[in-house]
């Protein structure tokens, strides 16, 4: 079995976000990047598909980025990837990150294509649906729950008003959300043969431009918390009809 985990690099969680270049451009000083959240759920499970069949599947990870992305990649790599590949270029937009993936995948036989519900940074979440596409490959997501059998795997996932289980053939291409796997934790073992495991670099694929920046903005500031006395029902009343209009 072969799979690929695709996955993102992005700002942490905690990081304080801001622009320059009057607003066009994302200010990377002091941002600690990480593998993305949901695409280190996919790792996961890709690692435990891997635990569970005696270290037998082939866990490539893929990320579409410049160098700077190799740390991220690394930390793919100690936590259980067998080889890692760059496609060496900026992610434009999610067309062009998906075409990337498919250009690379096309001709290698791979069993599951997996990579996080969306990306934490620009929160498209329709890569793996477009990689599917690409590839002609069924696409499901977000998916909670994944078990192989022989050829065969039943994913489940949180639909509106209650959860959905699909039977699917091998290969497809899935996005991954909690809790399908607990996130692991490298260890020195993983780390010190993170050094020495493959990293590829390829040159992208040939791709129209869709997509142009203008400008970026933060989110509106949030506004002060108004104190109200427990006593005073009435302007409570008040302020939640008139002001906040929420009854």
């Amino acid at each position: 079995m072969k799979i690929l985990v695709c996955i993102s690099h992005v700002p942490d969680t905690t990081s304080k976000i801001s622009f320059i270049d009057n607003n066009t451009k994302f200010n990377v000083d002091g941002i600690t990047f990480v593998i993305g959240p949901y695409d280190e759920y996919a790792l996961s499970k890709a690692v435990d598909i891997k635990e569970a069949n005696g270290g037998t599947p082939q866990i490539t990870v893929l990320n579409v980025g410049g160098p700077e992305t190799d740390p991220t990649l690394r930390k793919a790599l100690a936590i259980g990837a067998d080889d890692a590949v760059r496609v060496n270029a900026f992610p434009k937009d999610p067309l062009f990150v998906a075409q990337q993936i498919a250009a690379y995948a096309k001709d290698k036989s791979f069993d599951l294509i997996l990579m996080g519900r969306e990306s934490i940074d620009y929160n498209g979440g329709i890569v793996h649906s477009l990689v599917g596409e690409l590839l002609g490959l069924p696409s499901v997501s977000p998916i909670m729950k994944l078990d192989l059998a022989g050829n065969k795997a039943t994913v489940a996932r949180e639909i509106e008003g209650g959860k959905e289980v699909l039977e699917l053939s091998l290969p497809f291409v899935a996005g991954c959300q909690e809790p399908i796997a607990e996130w692991k934790i490298p260890n020195m073992r993983g780390i010190m043969s993170s050094k020495s495991k493959p990293l590829q670099v390829l040159e992208p694929a040939a791709s129209s431009e869709n997509t142009t920046y203008k400008s970026f903005e933060l989110p509106p500031a949030k506004s002060g918390v108004k104190l109200i006395d427990a006593a005073n029902v009435e302007e409570l009343v008040n302020l939640l009809k008139n002001q906040a209009k929420v009854i």
